[in-house]
């Protein structure tokens, strides 16, 4: 009762009538990138609609008219049904499955480029539930956090994916396990497995936190809930894969779903653990050589391809499908430990976010683009501390800058360079704003031991102890080094070196935002650890 006296007072209307701002104004500044370039990923889900609509479903997953084919899960392939019927109505051309190829015109362009707009009002629907109970203080800056996300104005409305409407159905799962509604959380993130599985990667904390949290209270009554968590997941996986198997079609669906021929690394390499691995061998092969050693030099072949097939290394041994998922499990299990002593419904967000940080560090083929998934959710847990704001401040400026190289026309330049300039100007006024005028943010999280420890190094304590956010001065020494990268990519390297070595600024890219993103699993994994 005490509680509730001193809960802050709610208005869902003016709630609602807020976050329709915030989603109307990222509405805005995404219009105005509808002309802008937009990748081969454009003509892959134009593709999907047109085969979707044009063929029967039991040849949606064999079709080779294209070589774009389908390869995600089935929920998402009737979301492309759905949207092949509005298409139709706008432009035939756009799901005819042969006229249609690299298909160009205004119409196409504008129909795909509203669908993501449309599909994004999922995530601020997801952003709204998950906030609700928030001070108006907290839930404002989430909201600026996600809708000044230059990721995904990069990722979804230039490069052109549907990021955004993906990481919406993820966080509203989210929202409902906080709430303490399990039996839905279980069911929405079923429901995100089947329009994109690469999402699975969160699985095993899903799966022990319901274990523990959901399925307990007795033998009978535990064993009751297994049951009714089991069935409702297996309703949604039967809705999704039963018609397939009905027409025989579910072993080509797996083979399209997973690919494990694709190689270890993507054309352009994810800033992860692979980057060190790779250098390394290269590097070792390099040596080697030049100390008389026959020792046959890896085929370059990382930055070129239709998929970027990684080539064999020269020194260290052959990494397989088998070896990435046992590393990213073994990554996660501290995580999964917390979640079965203690499964919190506040930390699920936050062991959420590090599962796909395991699975970007250690998973195989990763793209750089997944990177959205852990640090959408993050945003929801720079809430929690003052470290967790910093935290969050560094490592979503590095990743966005990660994604510079899926934009590489000149036209396009100064869009990412001022979308992330404004999203770190804007997220560092609202983190300042908000600690210095509320303290919400704490220097120090009440659920963390020695959270003094997880400080960012270099900054002094008279801040720590005001709650101001200030970045130390490691921190600004790295974050000053992406700037010299990029003058190196843009500038210098073309001045001095001319066309020799192309694959030189991408590499340093690479291997520049991998010290940040391991940095930041490593301040994760100690984060919860330390953790009561």
């Amino acid at each position: 009762m005490e509680e509730k006296l001193h809960r802050p007072h709610r208005n869902p209307g003016g709630t609602l009538q807020s976050m329709a701002w915030y989603a109307l104004v990222a509405a805005c500044i995404k219009l105005l990138l509808i002309p802008s370039y937009h990748s081969t990923d454009f003509e892959v889900h134009r593709n999907w609609l047109a085969l979707t609509h044009s063929l029967p479903l039991s040849q949606w997953y064999s079709d080779e008219t294209s070589p774009w084919t389908l390869d995600y899960p089935p929920f998402f392939a009737y979301f492309e049904r759905f949207l092949s019927i509005f298409a139709n109505l706008i432009d035939p051309t756009i799901v005819n499955l042969r006229q249609g190829l690299n298909y160009n015109s205004n119409t196409v362009i504008y129909f795909q480029r509203m669908t993501v707009i449309v599909s994004d009002l999922c995530l601020f629907f997801a952003l709204y539930r998950l906030t609700a109970k928030l001070d108006s203080g907290k839930r404002n800056l989430i909201w600026v956090l996600v809708a000044s996300s230059p990721g995904l104005f990069i990722v979804d409305h230039v490069h052109f994916q549907y990021n955004g409407f993906l990481l919406g159905i993820l966080l509203l799962s989210l929202s409902f396990l906080e709430e303490g509604r399990d039996l839905m959380g279980g069911f929405v993130f079923a429901v995100l497995l089947c329009f994109k599985h690469l999402f699975a990667v969160a699985a095993p904390v899903y799966f022990v936190y319901l274990l523990s949290r959901f399925c307990c209270g007795g033998f009978l009554k535990g064993f009751g809930r297994v049951l009714v968590m089991g069935a409702v997941v297996a309703l949604v996986f039967a809705a999704a894969f039963g018609p397939f198997v009905y027409y025989g079609q579910i072993q080509q669906v797996i083979h399209r779903m997973f690919p494990f021929g694709r190689g270890l690394c993507h054309a352009y390499w994810a800033p992860n653990f692979w980057v060190f691995y790779i250098i390394l061998d290269k590097g070792l092969a390099f040596l080697l050589r030049k100390l008389g050693f026959n020792i046959q030099a890896p085929a370059a072949s990382f930055t070129g391809g239709l998929v970027g097939d990684s080539s064999p290394f020269a020194i260290l041994p052959l990494i397989t499908p088998l070896t990435t998922f046992i590393m990213v499990l073994l990554a996660i299990f501290p995580a999964l430990i917390k979640a079965w002593r203690n499964p919190r419904p506040e930390m699920i967000t936050r062991w959420v976010a590090y599962a796909y940080t395991c699975g970007f560090i250690f998973g195989w083929h990763v793209h750089e683009k997944a990177s959205l998934h852990f640090v959408i959710p993050l945003a929801i847990v720079a809430m929690q501390s003052l470290e967790d704001a910093k935290h969050y401040f560094l490592l979503s400026i590095v990743s966005s800058y990660s994604l510079f190289p899926l934009l590489f026309e000149a036209q396009e330049y100064p869009i990412k360079v001022l979308l992330l300039l404004l999203h770190s100007i804007v997220i560092w006024l609202a983190f300042s704003a908000h600690s210095t005028k509320n303290g919400v943010i704490n220097a120090t999280a009440p659920a963390n031991k020695g959270s003094d420890k997880l400080e960012v190094k270099g900054r002094s304590r008279a801040a720590t102890k005001k709650g101001e956010f200030v970045i130390g001065w490691i921190g600004k020494i790295y974050l000053l080094g992406l700037l010299v990268v990029e003058i190196w990519g843009q500038f210098l390297h073309p001045y001095l070196l001319g066309s020799r070595f192309p694959f030189v600024p991408l590499m340093l890219i690479s291997v520049y935002c991998a010290f940040g993103i391991m940095y930041s699993w490593i301040w994760q994994l100690k984060r919860i650890i330390r953790s009561l």
